[in-house]
């Protein structure tokens, strides 16, 4: 009998193997690990790259049990751990690229790792090609022979385009590329990676995995074609985490559906609020029409969460720091996905820096805000006396 996703959250990582009869896993912290024979070190080295223990670098029962549970929640054969999200997708892209070859990457994806692309991967002889999210079949035009990697964020980083993940994984298997997922914003249970044609999924597990704004950690989980070379070239590349992130990355996965259900009811109520005040130009969360790509989420995606955007009416920067310093619920901070709820505001000039060939069509200030766990009564009246504040400085400057 197939288990419901509720009971799979519960019930994922906690085969008695790992739990020794307890309801957690305990933390298994090691280095070295110590053999009684030869036979048993020869038999560990022969099954070093299969949940066995052989040396702390390849993980203690703490990390099999969370990666058991990352495979079983998200899908594919193999999860890789990483210590933050930027590891998770600079060694997974490394992986299959070398010298000569070249990558696609949507042009709104998170903002290191377009850094990567352009400090590292530019020095290494790799040539990255931006593509706007909303190319769909257009993506076909920009494949080159050396094509070797299509890189997705869906939604993308900011601004919120959902993209057509299917039509790209499609396309770009037609010509053998390894098409990878930034999946964080789904939270590895809002899409479902492996049916719609991702080789290789990601998550800042930092965010809404762990959930408590207090642990770095990333994960890459693979398909059978992809695993055992993801898996090797990470492990050469020292990529390893500590047993006790890995614990609470395990811990968090138990009231994620929980935590991702309320996040995402608070953040609709706040959305549908913000599109009825007269100083916002318009909202940008992929549960609204208003929302580029809107389609593709009602299609593909079964649920939403905390972090979404919107554009003010002006791009005035006094009126936005006022809005921004008398913030009561709302703290000013990078990341997202904790209980908490954080404000952020980007100019449109910033997008200079972070667009290549999908600059935003905006003039106001783009705000992003991750609506966290408070009361939604107290969210929205902080935001109205923030968007009064707005108002009463752009009144001043008339």
């Amino acid at each position: 009998m197939s288990e419901g996703k509720k009971t799979l959250l519960v019930n994922a990582g906690r085969s008695k193997k790992w739990t020794n009869g307890v309801v957690n896993p305990p933390i298994q912290r090691a280095s070295t690990v110590v053999f009684d024979s030869v036979a048993e070190k020869n038999q560990a080295t022969v099954n070093r790259a299969n949940k066995t223990l052989f040396y702390g670098r390849r993980g203690t029962h703490t990390h099999f049990a969370f990666q058991e549970a990352m495979v079983e929640i998200e899908g594919g054969v193999g999860c890789a751990l990483f210590p933050c999200g930027a590891a998770a997708i600079a060694n997974s892209i490394l992986s299959f690229v070398q010298t000569g070859d070249h990558i696609l990457m949507v042009d709104t994806c998170y903002e290191p790792t377009r850094d990567f692309c352009e400090k590292i991967m530019k020095k290494m002889g790799i040539e990255t090609t931006y593509y706007p999210p909303t190319i769909g079949e257009g993506i076909r035009a920009l494949i080159q022979p050396n094509t070797k990697v299509l890189f997705t964020e869906s939604p993308g980083s900011i601004t919120m385009e959902v993209q057509d993940i299917p039509t790209l994984a499609r396309v770009a298997h037609e010509h053998d590329i390894i098409v990878m997922l930034d999946n964080t914003w789904a939270a590895g249970v809002n899409f479902s990676p492996f049916e719609h044609g991702v080789d290789i999924s990601i998550q800042a597990a930092t965010k809404y995995i762990v959930g408590h704004s207090d642990v770095m950690l990333g994960t890459a989980i693979a398909n059978e074609k992809c695993w055992d070379q993801l898996r090797e070239q990470s492990y050469l590349m020292g990529q390893c985490v500590s047993p006790d992130d890995a614990y609470l990355g395990l811990r968090g996965l138990r009231t994620l559906d929980v935590r991702l259900r309320q996040h995402a009811q608070n953040s609709l109520t706040i959305a549908h609020w913000l599109a009825e005040q007269p100083e916002v130009d318009h909202v940008r969360h992929p549960a609204l029409e208003t929302c580029p790509g809107h389609e593709f989420y009602q299609r593909d995606f079964t649920g939403g969460n905390g972090l979404f955007s919107f554009v003010l009416k002006s791009s005035d920067a006094k009126a936005t720091t006022a809005l921004l310093d008398g913030m009561q619920h709302f703290s000013m901070g990078f990341s997202w996905g904790g209980f908490e709820s954080l404000i952020l505001a980007n100019e449109p000039k910033s997008f200079d820096s972070l667009r290549t060939v999908a600059h935003p069509h905006f003039a106001g200030t783009l705000i992003r805000v991750h609506i966290g766990l408070e009361d939604i009564d107290d969210l929205i009246a902080d935001l109205k006396a923030g968007l009064e504040r707005y108002s009463a400085q752009l009144a001043l400057r008339a």
